[in-house]
């Protein structure tokens, strides 16, 4: 099994093909000013909503709609319910900004999928985690859409889900690559069923995200999205 093998590139999305995190990131900041008359510890407030998103994963998966339920619930628990309904409604409001922050590509990606695209060697294939409309919507807004031959929405990245996409696009893992920023969502789950993986870490990660990572035989690193070309 070499890497000759490979027919098909799967691409995460959020913080891989565009900034993602850094918008989530600032709502964070954006929350601790909001509760700062009632709570003057920033980092209680992390806490508490790393606390609370965790919880409240299995029934709310993920999304911007699930982490906006839980700022505001964070928001209710820290102030023991005094926050005044207008305070509430701006989160609201912030969680509405965040259905809609730029998907500008990130630097160097659009340039590589064309020349993949392009050259017609591979099927190129989304594979992401979230909730089916935002995702949608994202990946329409970032212009990318139309070098993809096929893209999946899934609840969770895990090893069952990446076998059915194997399963869907018709080939075996081990001649698929799976590129992404996230060790624990991207790369584990393709080595473990056999597939190789380009990892591009992000400056930016979600705690829920935070994992260790490993060497791998068919595991590369890279800084760059353009060094995925030499990767090839």
């Amino acid at each position: 099994m070499t890497k000759t093998d490979i027919t098909t590139i799967i691409f995460d999305a959020d913080d891989t093909l565009w900034d993602c995190q850094t918008w989530f990131d600032r709502a964070e900041e954006q929350l601790a000013d909001m509760l700062k008359p009632w709570v003057s510890d920033r980092q209680r407030v992390a806490d508490s909503l790393f606390a609370i998103e965790r919880a409240n994963m299995p029934l709310f998966g993920y999304g911007t709609k699930a982490f906006t339920l839980s700022l505001l619930e964070n928001a209710i628990k820290l102030t023991d319910g005094r926050i005044g309904a207008d305070v509430l409604l701006q989160i609201i409001e912030m969680g509405k900004r965040l259905l809609r922050f730029p998907a500008t590509p990130l630097p160097e990606v659009e340039s590589t999928l064309r020349q993949l695209h392009e050259a017609g060697r591979y099927r190129l294939v989304v594979f992401t985690k979230g909730e089916l409309m935002g995702q949608e919507d994202k990946l329409s807004r970032s212009g990318l859409l139309p070098y993809f031959s096929h893209v999946e929405i899934v609840s969770d990245k895990t090893e069952t889900a990446y076998r059915t996409l194997c399963d869907t696009l018709g080939v075996d893992p081990h001649e698929t690559l799976m590129v992404g920023n996230s060790f624990r969502s991207d790369i584990a789950p393709a080595l473990a069923v056999g597939a190789w993986a380009v990892h591009i870490p992000f400056h930016a990660v979600w705690a829920l995200e935070k994992s260790q990572e490993f060497p791998h035989e068919r595991l590369t690193k890279i800084e760059h999205f353009s060094q995925l070309m030499d990767c090839l």
